[in-house]
């Protein structure tokens, strides 16, 4: 902008007008009127000031103003003019000069506003991502009041949070499964070392008749012992290893669809799969709406990975004081057989081909719905596999 000004302002200063001065134009009439003796006047010109007549005074060629000396008829007129075309020439580029730098000083301003409450903060914050990701976990992010990142400098920092919180809880279940399995191997040795020595013995033929019988009973006793043992690591393990934390509260059930027809419209409209949102009534909801957004997010993604990419449809109904919401896709392959395992942890279909996964996506929208008190089921109908999500209203 500086230099746009400087360039403006040389143009303005070195440009030669080659228009007629108007005092000029005026000075030549007023010659011609008193080369034929008329009378004039300044009174009856704009740029004229006086017309003065050499009176042999001293004073004829002392003037406060612009003036010329015309010999008119053998007489010598002093004619006296202000340039105001030359004023002019002044204030207009002085006027537009200061409206460069009112404009200057506007922009500035902006670009410093914008640097130092937008650019400023996000760069700053540019490499926190990347802490986190490194499991830089423990230093807080500074709070902020900036109307543009204040609740994203909070966001993060709950993610900071709940990273941390998840990090800390791995580290303490690792502990315990550690000591838990130590403790296990250290019981099992006892029994297990029993039953060595019984089957060392016996091989030796140092037992026989009742002694045979008796030994043999409690290497049984032994090894009853192990699959006590044994089990208890099974129900250890098995038993829910992700913990879900639910906030309840009552919300409008086209808060959720929104969300969810917006993200998924663009996505599916992109891998040229048919998404359908039958009409509905909307209505008011028992339950947490993030969660209830998370379990419909997998129930399409798993209707995205395992359907034929024809059709994914979003229908609604009503049984009693519930809204079911049943996500439908088209090309389905599961068999019958094993639609009541598709809930379970880890399990995966027959169907799943090449396709990634580790058989949770079902497992977690299962615990989520009962953990809100609510229900999830699947069924096979004419080749669409259907998965009805079971809200409960609020009164």
């Amino acid at each position: 902008m500086m230099a746009m000004i400087l360039v403006i302002n040389f143009i303005m200063f070195s440009e030669k007008s080659d228009d007629v001065k108007l005092y000029k134009v005026e000075i030549n009439r007023i010659e011609q009127e008193i080369t034929n003796d008329n009378k004039v006047s300044a009174d009856n010109y704009n740029t004229i000031l006086g017309i003065y007549e050499y009176d042999t005074g001293e004073d004829f060629y002392n003037a406060k103003n612009e003036y010329v000396i015309r010999e008119i008829n053998g007489i010598l007129y002093r004619i006296e003019y202000a340039d105001t075309a030359g004023d002019r020439n002044i204030k207009v580029p002085i006027a537009i000069n200061i409206s460069f730098l009112i404009l200057f000083l506007l922009v500035l301003s902006t670009l410093l506003y914008i640097r130092y409450h937008m650019i400023k903060p996000f760069t700053e914050l540019s490499d926190y991502p990347y802490r986190l990701a490194k499991g830089t976990l423990s230093v807080p992010l500074k709070e902020s009041k900036s109307r543009y990142f204040g609740k994203f400098i909070w966001g993060l920092d709950m993610l900071r949070e709940t990273l941390e919180k998840s990090k800390l809880g791995e580290i303490e279940q690792a502990k315990k499964e550690k000591t838990f399995l130590m403790s296990m191997s250290h019981d099992i040795k006892t029994p297990l070392s029993a039953i060595k020595l019984y089957a060392k013995a016996i091989s030796k033929g140092l037992y026989t008749g009742s002694k045979q019988i008796e030994v043999a009973e409690n290497i049984n006793s032994k090894a009853n012992e192990i699959e006590k043992f044994v089990n208890e690591i099974i129900e250890n393990f098995s038993s829910d290893f992700m913990k879900f934390e639910i906030n309840s509260t009552d919300f409008y059930l086209s808060q959720v669809i929104h969300k969810i027809t917006a993200y998924y419209t663009d996505k599916l409209s992109a891998l040229g799969t048919d998404f359908n949102i039958s009409e509905h009534t909307d209505c008011l909801i028992s339950g947490d709406p993030d969660r209830l957004e998370e379990v419909l997010q997998n129930v399409i993604e798993n209707a995205i990975k395992y359907g034929d990419g024809h059709c994914i449809s979003l229908s609604f109904s009503d049984e009693e004081d519930c809204r079911l919401v049943t996500v439908s896709n088209s090309g389905c392959t599961l068999p019958d057989t094993e639609l009541p395992y598709i809930f379970d942890s880890f399990w995966r279909g027959s169907n799943i081909g090449s396709k990634q996964g580790c058989g949770l996506g079902l497992y977690i929208c299962r615990q989520l719905m009962n953990n809100m008190g609510r229900d999830i089921f699947a069924e096979i109908s004419y080749d669409y596999m259907n998965v009805t999500i079971v809200c409960r209203k609020s009164y």
